[in-house]
């Protein structure tokens, strides 16, 4: 099966931040799967009508035909393992990777690769999913990646695992790193804020806009009040709700002067010349996280925030402003993507390439 363009299945795609960087890597996609109607809506503008919605575990207990493929990629939800998820200990989320297996067996892929939160990869499921794969043959590798450490502009640690039933797989080796460290290394400094987002002019609208070209169509704003702005005004560049409670004490929530320690991300401003924090599903609410633009008065756009997550300007997105948001969230960068596509399509042809001699 693998050829010039070896195949991929996508699993729990979201809007195809995986595929995204498969594709970019000359991987051809020929299924995925999401929950989201939204997210498959996305997916399907983007790679083609292959991608079905619905509940994994019920299309794989149906015995619905599942294509083979040379790869089979994909993040069971991270919900179900991030220490943000109070009821995680109980979460079913956590038993999606039974599923992702089915799908491995039945897609016959000669490489995996799974993706999810740190946390996965020290849970009891990730242990028995290991263990399971393991026992029918496959070699395993995993750890924790930094995604600003493969050329995207966000400190997003994610875990990884590769598995090859056709040889020893390996990680990506890192690119860039911090700029104070990065030339003794021999990588590029990290990429910034600055270097992704500096160019856009300032947002127009309150909603996605059909009027205009990429990438202005998802630069929008909000409508904040005039005590959100004035909050806004209050945190100074690199500042945070220590800095909006020290300037104006009168307009900072109370559950923030009551919480005297952590939380420094919170109201906090981004800064122009390193990568940005973890883009969440809510971006656009300062309170959530840093996500108060380096310079003005407002938090970031749809538009920034997937930049921030090395989506290309003419990845098209479709839903509603929150459903937009909530895929570029919950997406894989598309840059880290690429950087293990790039290492599994290595191991692919190494390993034809020793086959063939």
């Amino acid at each position: 099966m693998i050829n010039d363009a070896p195949t991929v299945i996508d699993l729990f795609c979201g809007a195809g931040g995986f595929t995204q960087g498969f594709v970019s890597r000359g991987f051809r996609p020929v299924w995925a799967n999401d929950f989201d109607a939204a997210c498959v809506r996305t997916y399907a503008e983007n790679f083609g009508a292959h991608a079905v919605a619905g509940d994994i575990q019920e299309i794989v207990g149906r015995g619905d035909p599942i294509p083979a493929a040379d790869v089979v990629v994909g993040g069971p939800p991270c919900q179900g393992f991030s220490l943000l998820n109070k009821n995680r200990a109980t979460d079913v989320r956590k038993g999606l990777w039974k599923a992702y297996w089915t799908v491995v067996r039945r897609a016959g892929p000669s490489v995996f690769v799974m993706e999810n939160v740190p946390e996965l990869l020290a849970s009891p499921e990730f242990v028995e999913f290991r263990r399971t794969a393991e026992r029918a043959g496959w070699r395993i590798v995993s750890d924790v990646l930094n995604a600003a450490d493969f050329g995207v502009p966000q400190r997003r640690r994610r875990g990884i695992a590769i598995g090859s039933r056709i040889g020893e797989p390996s990680l990506p080796r890192p690119t860039h790193a911090d700029p104070r460290t990065a030339a003794q290394l021999g990588r590029l400094p990290w990429t910034t804020v600055r270097d992704a987002i500096a160019d856009l002019p300032k947002p127009r609208g309150t909603s996605p806009r059909a009027d205009v070209e990429p990438p202005l169509d998802l630069h929008f704003g909000r409508t904040p009040t005039t005590v959100s702005v004035a909050r806004y005004h209050a945190v100074p560049p690199g500042g945070n709700r220590f800095d909006l409670q020290a300037n104006r004490l009168d307009i900072t929530p109370a559950c923030w002067v009551r919480k005297v320690s952590g939380g420094t991300d919170l109201f906090g401003r981004l800064w122009w010349d390193r990568p940005s924090v973890t883009i969440r599903t809510e971006f656009f609410k300062p309170e959530k996280g840093r996500y108060l633009h380096p310079d003005q008065h407002r938090p970031i756009t749809h538009r920034e925030a997937a930049r921030l997550q090395s989506f290309p300007d003419a990845f098209r997105f479709v839903g509603t402003k929150v459903e937009i948001a909530r895929q570029i969230g919950n997406a894989v960068p598309c840059l880290l993507a690429a950087a293990i596509a790039a290492e599994v399509r290595a191991h692919l042809a190494a390993t034809s390439l020793r086959a063939s001699s």
